[in-house]
């Protein structure tokens, strides 16, 4: 007998905990740099523009895909492909894929549980921006602080997804956008009272076309596509889980709007936040890292309340950190459950040892590991599984989810748009299959490639560039082989 799948409670509970996924580090860290050094916003929007073509649409075909086979991704292609096919496949991509990120994300999870706690316990105040610096670098080197704190980030967040759908994933995350939005809005008023912040509110949101040609535009529209496409935390299957729980009284259309309305917010809000306080205090607003953890509490120290308000940012970073950690943890979790029938807390125990385990070459990379350069000088652990994860495998997912649900040997265009359709609200019409069909993957391959290029174009090792570009062919040949079908046919060749 096949067991009752759980539901969310509520349509604000599927928003928020959908919404807390796509909300990441990313919408902090790298959105508000790109828009100020893109033309402000000049490039705000272009990047909404790419969010509707790209964005969005990728969202919807993860979504269905999860809705219309009441599956996890373990399952959810075997349920609705074509007897023969072999998308199921793609399966172990996506879930290597939630693996992958939860090696490093769980770990810069623990870095923000940190700074919280740091910032609240006064042990940043008072530094010069030199000790500042020093503190994160410390801290760094230190594999029992971080080993601590990746543990409790984990533990936390498998305590969470241990509760079950309703009685913790959703009823905890919930709560948790909420106060996260309530944060920044205090923390933005806050930034934008502050003396100067009207320079840095220029910076940002003031149309400067002319910085846009200056920076090229080509650039700029590469930039806002790349970041359209990886905010939303699309193709690994992590969002495709909560459209298996979600019930069919509303269109899929609308609910991914609200879904990236929601993820657009938070990404203004924190260049509301971040900007107007860096101008205010003389900081250039980098990007990364060290926006975080040594520029922010620079600014921070000389703010008046300054304590304060940077112990309530880390409290408003944990839970955008720890919303995407519980949200992938429940797809990891429920990829057992579906596939191989074990029972939640079995699952939730194995994952907790899984992930800590995962998780350690990431946290030592930056110490006893340190030597160990993967992707060449400067580089770590860590920046060999964010670029498996955000190179490769979120590009090449979202692909495969539009080809399937697009493809006749697939799920097909028709079941894919009343799938879309049912329920109340938006809905999307037939005419829309051309552009899903063949425009739409053409965008994702020009995306995946770009980020190939970007990552390895060295105008004096052009052999390195071709060599990871036959690579990247590879790859898309993998899925394209599987969309095409012939895969099947050979099969059935044989067997005729």
């Amino acid at each position: 007998m096949k067991k009752q799948r759980e539901k969310f409670g509520s349509r604000l509970g599927f928003i928020l905990v959908s919404a807390g996924c796509a909300v990441g580090l990313g919408n902090v860290w790298k959105f508000p740099y790109i828009c100020g050094q893109y033309g402000g916003a000049a490039f705000i929007l272009i990047y909404l523009i790419f969010l509707v073509i790209l964005g969005i649409p990728c969202l919807m075909a993860e979504m269905a895909l999860g809705r219309g086979s009441r599956q996890s991704i373990s399952m959810a292609f075997d349920e609705l492909e074509n007897d023969g096919e072999k998308w199921h496949w793609s399966k172990w991509m996506s879930i290597i894929g939630n693996y992958m990120l939860m090696m490093f994300y769980t770990m810069v999870c623990g870095w923000m549980i940190n700074y919280m706690f740091k910032m609240g316990s006064g042990q940043l105040s008072g530094l010069a921006p030199d000790a500042v610096a020093d503190n994160f670098g410390q801290m760094l080197a230190n594999p029992g602080e971080l080993i601590f704190w990746t543990v409790l980030s984990c533990v936390i967040a498998f305590a969470i997804c241990a509760k079950g759908l309703r009685g913790g994933i959703e009823k905890i995350t919930k709560v948790m956008m909420i106060v996260l939005i309530i944060l920044m809005a205090v923390l933005a008023v806050n930034s934008l009272l502050l003396p100067g912040a009207d320079e840095g509110i220029r910076f940002y949101l003031v149309p400067d076309f002319k910085k846009l040609m200056d920076n090229g535009i080509g650039e700029a529209v590469f930039a806002a596509m790349t970041h359209a496409f990886f905010t939303l935390s699309i193709g690994i299957g992590s969002m495709e889980i909560f459209g298996s729980y979600m019930e069919k009284d509303r269109t899929l259309t609308g609910e991914c709007i609200n879904i990236v309305g929601v993820d657009t917010l938070v990404a203004l809000m924190a260049g509301i936040i971040i900007i107007p306080a860096c101008f205010a205090y003389n900081v250039t607003p980098g990007a990364g890292p060290s926006l975080l953890f040594i520029t922010l509490p620079n600014v921070f120290n000389n703010m008046p309340g300054g304590r304060i308000w940077g112990t309530l940012f880390f409290l408003f970073m944990t839970f955008a950190a720890l919303s995407t950690v519980i949200a992938v943890y429940e797809n990891i979790i429920a990829f057992f459950i579906d596939g191989l029938d074990w029972t939640r807390r079995k699952a939730v125990i194995f994952n907790i040892v899984a992930i800590i385990v995962l998780s350690l070459p990431a946290v030592l990379g930056f110490n006893i590991l340190s030597g160990v350069e993967p992707l060449g000088p400067g580089t770590g652990i860590m920046d060999l599984e964010d670029f498996i994860v955000s190179y490769n495998l979120l590009p090449l997912g979202s692909l495969t989810f539009i080809l399937f649900a697009t493809r006749k040997n697939g799920w097909g265009y028709d079941n894919f748009l009343t799938e879309l359709n049912t329920g109340e609200g938006m809905k999307t019409g037939g005419g829309f299959k051309p552009y899903l069909t063949f425009i739409l993957p053409l965008i994702i391959v020009v995306v995946y490639l770009k980020g190939y290029w970007d990552m390895f174009y060295d105008p004096a090792d052009i052999g390195k560039l071709i060599g990871w570009m036959v690579f990247a062919a590879v790859l898309l040949a993998f899925i394209f082989l599987i969309a095409s079908g012939v895969l099947n046919r050979n099969k059935n060749k044989q067997t005729a």
